[in-house]
């Protein structure tokens, strides 16, 4: 029976858990046990951080409708009620992007709503 030599496929798995680690601080890179330790919590972690980021766009888009209002002399909640009442599908991320790049179609649409 020929003898088979078993580093290979220990090596390869290696290899590929420090390539998913490539980039990360300190000997979390390049230190086998670290490497796994940071991987688990990072796998655990980007989970959460693709909700939270939904989370943090929504709140963002809040604040620049807010003050796109402001500067037109009304207010994020009654403008958004008053949306709701007129039926009117536009989601925060367009009202925002709309509110940033073209303040007078932004002002068309509060005097629509009022």
């Amino acid at each position: 029976m020929t003898r088979v030599k078993r580093g290979k496929t220990a090596h390869k798995k290696r290899e590929k858990l420090l390539r998913r680690t490539k980039g990360y601080r300190w000997g979390r890179k390049s230190k086998e046990r670290a490497a796994k330790e940071a991987l688990l919590h990072s796998l655990s972690r980007k989970f959460k951080g693709r909700k939270e980021k939904k989370r943090n766009f929504r709140a963002l888009w809040n604040v620049q409708i807010n003050a796109a209002l402001r500067e037109n002399n009304s207010t994020y909640s009654r403008f958004i009620s008053a949306l709701k009442k007129k039926n009117v599908k536009l989601d925060r991320k367009i009202l925002a992007e709309i509110a940033k790049t073209e303040p007078e179609v932004f002002k068309k649409i509060i005097e629509f709503v009022k």
